[in-house]
């Protein structure tokens, strides 16, 4: 993993990033789906306290399971180089050197190639095109 990313090298991540990303919605979806259930049993079973002890036994290890994986997909992500900034839009940042300091080059999932870059403490709202030099 390079300290800093040239758009080249950030650009040959982007299948691999993407599949993670795309991993990553689905299964905070699914966590999100069995905690909602989780909590719903836990709230069945304080008004009547009768509760379905299959689907007790089942949704904590599903939730460890689907969590464990979500976490693993993340250090994929993290292990790359890259910066996840958020997970709903799939967005990404890669350190780079842009006239001697570092700022970011700015990824979100959908675009084609890397065409952006922001100041590290601008974010999204911050985005600026590349020079059209720096997207060969």
């Amino acid at each position: 993993m390079p300290e800093y990313f040239t758009r080249a090298q950030a650009e040959a991540l982007l299948p691999r990033l993407e599949a993670a990303l795309r991993a990553m919605q689905g299964l905070r979806a699914e966590l999100a789906d069995c905690e909602l259930e989780l909590r719903e049993l836990h709230a069945r079973m304080a008004s009547n306290g009768h509760l379905p002890l299959d689907d007790l036994a089942s949704l904590p290890d599903q939730v460890a399971d689907l969590s464990r994986r979500l976490s693993e997909r993340a250090s994929e992500v993290t292990e790359s180089g890259a910066i996840l900034k958020d997970l709903d839009m799939g967005l990404l940042d890669f350190p780079t050197l842009r006239d001697g300091r570092e700022v970011y080059l700015c990824w979100r999932l959908g675009e084609r190639r890397i065409g952006w870059w922001h100041e590290v403490d601008a974010g999204l709202s911050g985005r600026q095109p590349l020079e059209p030099e720096e997207q060969e």
